[in-house]
């Protein structure tokens, strides 16, 4: 084993950059050519079919079968003329990845030939096996039948000549299977609360989009070290391996010089992206050393989401092509730096007006701060929900580990937005007001924009803040899919929003005017949100203390985290929006308990193995050369100086044989609460055996043979270290 490891780093050594050519100067000229973009359809549809799809993305309009069979002729005309020969339904299953099941495009033609044909039947809607994917009990293993429906508002695009149809996944009986489902009815359920809260501003306003820009964290292995390392291929992180003597201490990997093969590797990826239409724009290392992030222009949630999955998948394949293996797991490597995925939310108006960026006037930031608050208010009154939607096994491991915010959620607004609603606070009186009054008010909400633009701070520790024109939910994980957390937010703020409504309404029938009405909302949102504001250190112990002071919830176990998910309230929160039933809630909740449960499951299981049959053998070959030399200096010396000259290294033999004896203990130790937890039938009570009884081995075991790599002979060590997975490029 411990000849794979140097087989490994011998390659890493040899390896050279592997050249990018790139056929445009301008990447403007190749950008979205793997797209059946708009351009695209007004040359290859009707004006009918084009006017039918633009209003099904514009207007939320169905597409009848007419129209998709025309939509589906130039869709196939296309994409065959660019080399397409397949077709697949693309869709997002709660399996954290994507799903595809491509068909060529022939049906039997004349003397036993084929012809390509595509019909909008066929684009519309699609019979895939249900019973393979995660479904929480909706589905039995019998009732196979499941639907893919096209998603008309994403972009069909050409991957490896085929035809990618973006696709929402729903059981026989219609429940939601997927992310993309209850995301869309979201986003709809949040553009039409919105909306109605606009038009006390602006009556023009008809449609309210939200917004997404993700930045994607991720770690990139030379494939030969990751080979060298079974936990790493089967689990996405190491189970084991101490701490390199340098890391990230000095901070000199963040925002440095890209490595010439990293490099080499994003203008590949990139390039790979602008053909399918993702607008990456930012590329840098991150803090841990061969830790790197990519980011995009912001985009409609629903795009947005769609773009970082297909992104994920790209960036696997194009490692590859550079001898790389990406890492999407959020804690892969102990003690340093994990990778998240910030989330970053916005809504904008069909009038070009983004609702969380200051305005020119008093009335523009009075609409400003209504929804600052009420965004606010929705995270406050929801924050078990907010935590479960972000929680996982993988993520957990980050979270309030120095580079990722606390389980706790808090928002940050800056010290000026802060000040701008404590004054509103203060100013907003219970009576009725005075023209002067309200007028001081009004020329204070005016100032925002000045003081805004240089005074909004970002505090990288907080789970959920506003970053100046957007709130950035920093709390999400790198190998999550966006959709999780932009349901639950989405759905929240529009909860809020309606509600929002009805108390401002009640007000002004009651005779009291508008901008006066809500301003006493206002006032009452940001004295009851004020346990949720904090804009220090949410990485301290101090933060801890403050937090249960405030009420504020910090649930740190999975299991009871994802609980949360199954309370009345959020039942009522999903059901309320028509984004979730509570069938589909319970359902999609059962999958997340299983998930976690099968994810210990299998680290356990790895690290069993690789303590015992490579980590014990090891130690016993050293322990073994020890005992020899021993005995020889007992051959060689007097009695007395042996040992002085054999002390230390009796020692030593008696430290293995510790570890070595705590890790088979540990380990027997770890199969049996395993078998104990697997008899557990009710998948929430399995799932909190295996948070309880056996996770907390894998620290345990890890800890003996961390300690054996500090003392084994380093020739003999069989797996890749800290040192060179992070450092050897």
């Amino acid at each position: 084993m411990a000849e794979f490891r140097f087989k490994a780093l011998q390659k890493v050594i040899e390896r050279h950059p592997v050249p990018v050519k790139r056929d445009h100067n301008l990447i403007s000229d190749f950008y979205g050519i793997n797209v059946f973009d708009r351009p695209k359809m007004k040359k290859y549809l009707s004006k009918e079919a084009y006017k039918a799809v633009c209003d099904a993305v514009d207007l939320g309009r169905a597409v009848d079968r007419k129209m998709a069979d025309q939509v589906a002729q130039g869709m196939k005309a296309w994409a065959t003329e660019n080399g397409a020969t397949h077709y697949t339904h693309w869709f997002h299953p709660l399996t954290d990845g994507t799903a595809e099941k491509h068909d060529a495009f022939i049906v039997h033609g004349e003397e036993n030939g084929v012809v390509e044909a595509f019909s909008g039947k066929l684009l519309a809607q699609q019979e895939p096996d249900a019973s393979s994917f995660p479904s929480g009990g909706i589905r039995q293993t019998f009732e196979a039948r499941g639907y893919t429906a096209w998603d008309a508002s994403s972009p069909a695009f050409i991957v490896d000549g085929t035809l990618c149809i973006p696709t929402v996944f729903i059981s026989y009986t219609g429940e939601a299977l997927d992310y993309k489902t209850p995301l869309l009815k979201s986003i709809q359920a949040v553009d039409k609360a919105a909306t109605a809260v606009c038009l006390y501003f602006d009556k023009n306003v008809t449609k309210v989009t939200a917004n997404l820009g993700w930045e994607q964290e991720y770690f990139l292995i030379d494939e030969a070290l990751f080979s060298a390392r079974p936990d790493l291929v089967l689990t996405g992180r190491t189970l084991m391996g101490h701490a390199s003597s340098k890391d990230q201490q000095l901070d000199d990997h963040y925002f440095s010089s890209i490595p010439t093969r990293v490099y080499r590797y994003m203008e590949d990826l990139e390039n790979e992206a602008y053909k399918l239409g993702i607008p990456l724009k930012t590329r840098h290392n991150e803090v841990a050393p061969n830790q790197f992030e990519a980011a995009p222009i912001f985009e409609e949630a629903n795009l947005a989401n769609d773009h970082n999955q297909l992104l994920m998948d790209i960036m696997k394949k194009v490692a590859r092509r550079h001898y790389f293996r990406v890492l999407f797991h959020e804690k892969p490597f102990a003690g340093i730096n994990g990778s998240g995925k910030h989330n970053n939310w916005s809504l904008s108006t069909d009038t070009g007006v983004n609702l969380y960026s200051p305005g020119k006037n008093p009335k523009s930031n009075l609409q400003f701060l209504t929804f600052v608050v009420n965004a606010m208010k929705a995270v406050y009154d929801n924050q078990d929900l907010m935590r479960a939607s972000i929680i996982s096994d993988s993520n957990s491991h980050r979270l309030g580990a120095n580079e990722a915010p606390p389980s706790i959620l808090s928002v940050f607004l800056g010290t000026e937005v802060s000040k701008m609603l404590d004054l509103m606070e203060e100013a907003v009186v219970d009576r009725k007001m005075t023209p002067d009054e309200k007028t001081a008010l009004k020329l204070n909400i005016g100032r925002i924009p000045e003081i805004i633009l240089d005074n909004t701070d970002r505090n990288r520790t907080s789970p959920f803040a506003f970053t100046g024109n957007r709130f950035e939910f920093r709390a999400a994980g790198s190998s999550a899919n966006c959709a999780s957390s932009l349901i639950a937010l989405n759905t929240a703020v529009a909860a809020q929003l309606d509600q929002f409504k009805i108390d401002v309404d009640k007000l002004i029938e009651s005779g009291v005017k508008k901008d006066e009405a809500i301003f006493q909302i206002l006032k009452k949102l940001i004295i009851n949100t004020k346990p949720i504001r904090f804009d220090g250190d949410g990485y301290s112990n101090d933060w801890v203390v403050e937090a249960q002071k405030r009420g504020l919830s910090n649930i740190n176990s999975v299991p009871e985290a994802l609980e949360r998910y199954l309370t009345e309230p959020v039942k009522k929160l999903f059901a309320s929006q028509q984004v979730l039933t509570e069938t589909e809630l319970e359902g999609r909740t059962e999958v997340e308990f299983e998930k976690f449960t099968m994810k210990v499951q299998i680290e356990a299981r790895v690290l069993g193995d690789l303590a015992i049959n490579h980590i014990v053998p090891t130690a016993v070959q050293y322990q073994t050369t020890l005992l020899t030399n021993v005995r020889n200096l007992k051959e060689v010396f007097s009695e007395e100086e042996f040992e002085e000259l054999a002390h230390a290294r009796k020692e030593l033999i008696r430290e293995i044989g510790g570890h070595i004896s705590a890790i088979k203990a540990k380990v027997r130790e770890m199969i049996e609460a395993r078998k104990v937890a697997n008899v557990i039938e009710d998948s929430i009570e399995k799932a909190k055996a295996y948070d309880r009884t056996v996770r907390p081995y894998l620290n345990d075991i890890r800890y003996h043979i961390d300690k054996l790599e500090l003392i084994v002979d380093n020739e003999l060590w069989p797996l890749p270290k800290y040192r060179e997975l992070l450092f050897v490029r």
